[in-house]
């Protein structure tokens, strides 16, 4: 196993126990990541705000793996993430909604490219429609 394999394996880990320090550890001050709900984030800061509102509002997150790559300096994971909504959800306002109580299942794909042992680029594909009309945030005409 290389670096960006041990990387992501700790990332995972770090986001499904809501470790906030760990995943703080893991980036670069300068990484870049892009998500389908939080867009582009610019540095360790941003991207590390984005999980500590995504283990706010899934505190106990767990993942399921269904593929493991490593390609030189990137890791590649395809899987499942399941949860219950136990914690408000942040909406890009800065507003948050209540806790939904309800649980999901959604598959998703991540890339993270790894250098001197810290993410510098991620990037994760999930359906954000499907997460969020397992959470039951979508009228009834698009659940």
């Amino acid at each position: 196993m290389g670096e960006a394999r041990e990387v992501m394996d700790r990332l995972t880990e770090a986001i499904t126990s809501a470790d906030v320090k760990a995943i703080a550890e893991l980036y670069a001050p300068d990484a870049v990541a892009v998500t389908p709900d939080g867009g582009k984030l610019l540095g360790r800061d941003n991207i590390v705000e984005y999980w500590r509102q995504m283990t706010d509002a899934v505190p106990e997150g767990t993942y399921e793996s269904v593929e493991a790559y490593e390609i030189g300096d990137t890791a590649v994971d395809e899987g499942y993430f399941s949860g219950r909504n136990t914690g408000p959800i942040a909406l890009p306002s800065g507003d948050h909604l209540p806790a939904t109580q309800k649980e999901f299942r959604i598959r998703g794909v991540d890339l993270a490219t790894v250098r001197d042992g810290h993410i510098v680029d991620y990037r994760l594909y999930f359906d954000q429609m499907e997460f969020l009309g397992q959470l039951g945030l979508l009228p009834a005409e698009f659940s």
